[in-house]
């Protein structure tokens, strides 16, 4: 337990998860699986839509072109994971907890537009790499719990460029007065959930 709530201050989380979550995702780790393809699918296209929303930020572009081919071998790499237990992807879920972050976001504030999707998109990495932690940690299955720190890694770094991007385009004290409300937010969208174990988030 000790373990999970520094976890989860290195992040900023202000609400960690429900331990029980990891026994309950095991009982239906395939649903995980296939919620986990969804989300990496998802991060893959956000990160284009991101390029092609602010082509003529050179950084931007710089640093989430990578991220794009990243998240779509992260996506390729659970589908193989997949594949060897016979699960197939089937159709999309609705994602309630990114929903819940988008619904918050400042609306009719064009100069806001970036620096809120840029933290929605911090706190998704953030939050998904608490989750990866416990699966790497706690699940039974020995290869899930490698398979899982990778993905560990390599959301914390995604987590920690987000919030880079924001202070190169926005004042640092700005970015992390929003960066605090977010994380209020974030923690009041995920504990209105039910707490799910074919979810990700």
């Amino acid at each position: 337990m000790k373990e999970e709530i520094s976890s989860v201050q290195m992040l900023g989380l202000k609400l960690p998860t429900d331990p029980r979550w990891v026994n309950i995702a095991e009982k239906s780790i395939e649903e995980i699986l296939i919620d986990h393809a969804f989300c990496e699918q998802k991060a893959a296209t956000t990160g284009i839509s991101l390029i092609v929303r602010f082509p003529d930020l050179e950084k931007l572009v710089q640093e989430v072109t990578p991220l794009v081919a990243e998240e779509w071998g992260h996506f390729r790499r659970v589908l193989k994971e997949m594949g060897k237990r016979g699960v197939q992807l089937g159709k999309a879920r609705k994602d309630e907890y990114v929903l819940g972050l988008q619904s918050q976001m400042i609306k009719g504030n064009s100069k806001l537009q970036l620096l809120e999707q840029l933290l929605i998109c911090a706190l998704i990495e953030a939050r998904s790499c608490e989750r990866f932690r416990l699966l790497s940690l706690y699940c039974s299955d020995e290869t899930l719990r490698g398979f899982y720190h990778e993905f560990m890694v390599s959301e914390a770094g995604h987590y920690r460029m987000f919030i880079d991007l924001a202070k190169e385009y926005y004042p640092e004290d700005q970015v992390k007065k929003r960066w605090q409300e977010w994380l209020d937010i974030e923690a009041g969208v995920l504990a209105g959930l039910d707490l799910r174990g074919d979810r990700v988030h």
